[in-house]
């Protein structure tokens, strides 16, 4: 097991805790990995619910979450949940100017609100994507791109949109970058040609793709290095990945909100530019000139 083994007089930060739990996942029981998952996925409720709160919305049993508190060092639920309490009575980074605007938009009525909640969301969830990470994990992910013979980037539905920006913004800079699948193609069908060392990048979020989740499991049998971007740590996809990122989609609306996937890949993108040998800017303002050259770009006088 992973034991952090906790000292009773310092309590870890809360996400040293999720991560560590992030770890163990694969070794728990059935139902202790649903409590995780839950926790992993909803830490923030973590502070405020009471055990047995926590148990219902797992849809688990009190004790199942004695076990997961168990299993990554602590000696009980209660010892588990003491980072995340701390961690409110500390208090938070304070936006007072941002949430008076975003009150402000809420005052005109249900489409206001509306707005205001999309503001918010859209605000939450970049802030939450890039605390989950870092610029290291953004570099180590970055060198797998760079030093890879092909890059395919896997996404479907929604994500079949933010894959191909990614490619397209890359193909400013270098060819070995692809978005999968391809027009009249499945995702298995054109990873046959890819090799050990080569990277897939995948995206998917709940309800999570089996197209992509084959596409990884294939990935690692071939030895390729996965890059998973998903909304969960117990994500299939980040459960099999070599690097992994966290985004958050949480919103009002029904479907779930692409930007912090979007702002996450622009992210990674700019990693990419950084890390690549000094000829890819050099790439990049023969593909601009070209264009202005050839009348695509509109020229004002």
């Amino acid at each position: 097991m992973n034991n952090m083994n906790v000292p009773n007089s310092i309590a870890p930060a809360p996400q040293a805790v999720l991560e560590a739990l992030a770890t163990e996942i694969e070794n728990l029981t059935p139902e202790t990995r649903k409590a995780a998952a839950y926790v992993l996925e909803n830490p923030n409720d973590v502070s405020v619910s009471s055990i047995r709160e926590i148990a219902e919305a797992a849809n688990v049993k009190p004790n199942t979450l004695v076990r997961m508190a168990r299993s990554v060092g602590f000696d009980g639920y209660e010892d588990f949940r003491e980072p995340f309490r701390e961690e409110i009575r500390k208090g938070g980074v304070s936006f007072p100017d941002r949430a008076r605007w975003l009150q402000s938009l809420a005052k005109g009525g249900e489409l206001s609100k509306l707005y205001a909640d999309m503001a918010a969301s859209a605000i939450r969830n970049i802030e939450e994507t890039f605390t989950a990470t870092s610029d290291a994990a953004m570099k180590r992910a970055a060198d797998a791109i760079v030093t890879a013979r092909r890059t395919f980037v896997l996404g479907v539905g929604v994500n079949s949109s933010n894959a191909r920006n990614f490619t397209y913004l890359a193909d400013m800079a270098v060819d070995t970058i692809e978005a999968i699948p391809r027009y009249g193609s499945v995702a298995l069908d054109d990873l046959a040609r890819a090799k050990a060392g080569d990277v897939l990048i995948a995206i998917t979020c709940k309800p999570y793709r089996t197209e992509v989740v084959e596409a990884v499991e294939l990935a690692r049998a071939e030895g390729m290095t996965v890059i998973a971007i998903s909304d969960s740590p117990a994500s299939p996809i980040v459960l099999a990945s070599d690097h992994a990122f966290i985004i958050d989609a949480e919103t009002p609306q029904f479907f779930p909100s692409s930007v912090s996937t979007i702002a996450l890949l622009e992210t990674l993108m700019a990693f990419v530019i950084a890390d690549a040998e000094p000829g890819v800017i050099s790439n990049i303002d023969r593909f601009h000139a070209r264009r202005h050259t050839l009348g695509i770009y509109s020229t004002d006088e």
